[in-house]
């Protein structure tokens, strides 16, 4: 610790010196305790020395080494060393959620839960590239088991429901709209269940997740748009219509609200519209593969009628043979 700097004794005799300028005094003891306070303070959740730190505050007012605190040096001191501690505390936090996520990645498939979340969420690989609130997010998720994930075995692809990260996702998603709009979130998930084909209580199939997001960041992004047209949702749709859609979009809204592509639309018009974008494409979903025994041979007008009876002549060789004769006979007439 630095030592207090302490009034140099004077011979006896000698006169008192005149008063020092104002602020050139050196610290008080009341300012001496308040940065040796925070200077401890610092210490206890950091791994720097106590020397390092009284250093590191003369550098930064500009002071040599043996220069001496003085009171004017005060404030700007106190707000380095606060400035200090609060980088210091936020450092010394991470670190602890780190290592609290150190502890639990191992277990379970935690690992692979943590690894596709920062990606999907936060577009990162690593946990080193995330920010102290993002870490305290993924802890918090991954205490409460909301980011456990289904062994494959137990995932059938398409009629599993939504995953807790998903379910996350969407939540902020309403949460951005609803801030945006001034749409209750209760009205807008009720407004998913309802497109996805479920009652009230039910899970939304995982099958949609990929259209509802795009159904929501459609919505965010219209509802900056003060005259959107066919073509401004085209443009806010993250995957675009392609033609066969954009024909099927413009022809509803052509017999629905006599609207053309160049027409300006409400908003109800506009979440009608994406409520269809979304309908039509959760039904193509619904589309599955052609049954093989549907499929026509491409002969079949032409030989069909000779397919039943070569199939009764096949199944007795009596009707074979006469059928043989037959035709030799017919054959030798012709030539």
């Amino acid at each position: 610790m630095q030592p207090i700097q302490g009034a140099t004794p004077r011979p006896p005799g000698e006169p008192a010196p005149a008063p020092s300028v104002a602020g050139e005094q050196p610290l008080s003891s009341v300012q001496r305790t308040v940065l040796e306070r925070l200077i401890t303070r610092i210490v206890a959740v950091s791994q720097q020395q106590s020397a390092e730190l009284w250093a590191g505050l003369k550098h930064d007012l500009g002071l040599k080494n043996e220069a001496p605190l003085l009171s004017r040096h005060f404030p700007a001191a106190e707000q380095n060393l606060n400035q200090r501690l609060t980088s210091a505390q936020t450092t010394h936090a991470t670190r602890q959620i780190v290592q609290q996520l150190s502890e639990l990645l191992p277990q379970g498939n935690n690992r692979q839960a943590v690894s596709d979340y920062i990606r999907q969420q936060f577009g990162q690989t690593a946990l080193s590239q995330l920010t102290p609130e993002q870490l305290k997010s993924v802890l918090t998720l991954l205490q409460n088991n909301q980011l456990a994930i289904p062994q494959p075995q137990q995932r059938p692809a398409t009629d599993r429901p939504l995953l807790p990260a998903e379910h996350s996702t969407l939540n902020q998603q309403v949460a951005k709209l609803t801030a945006a709009t001034g749409e209750s979130g209760k009205q807008i998930w009720q407004s998913m269940l309802e497109l996805s084909g479920v009652k009230t209580g039910e899970l939304i199939p995982a099958k949609h997740f990929t259209l509802l997001t795009t159904w929501l960041q459609a919505r965010l992004s219209l509802s900056q748009h003060s005259a959107p047209t066919l073509h401004t949702i085209q443009a806010a749709l993250k995957q675009p219509l392609e033609a066969d859609e954009w024909k099927e979009i413009t022809d509803y809204s052509q017999q629905r609200f006599q609207a053309t592509p160049q027409t300006v639309l409400t908003t109800a018009q506009v979440q009608d519209i994406l409520n269809q974008v979304f309908l039509k494409r959760a039904e193509k979903q619904h589309v599955g593969p052609i049954e093989t025994q549907n499929i026509q041979p491409v002969y079949n007008p032409f030989i069909a009628p000779f397919i039943e009876p070569l199939k009764i002549i096949s199944a007795r060789p009596g009707l074979a043979l006469i059928a043989l004769i037959v035709v030799m006979l017919l054959f030798w007439m012709v030539v």
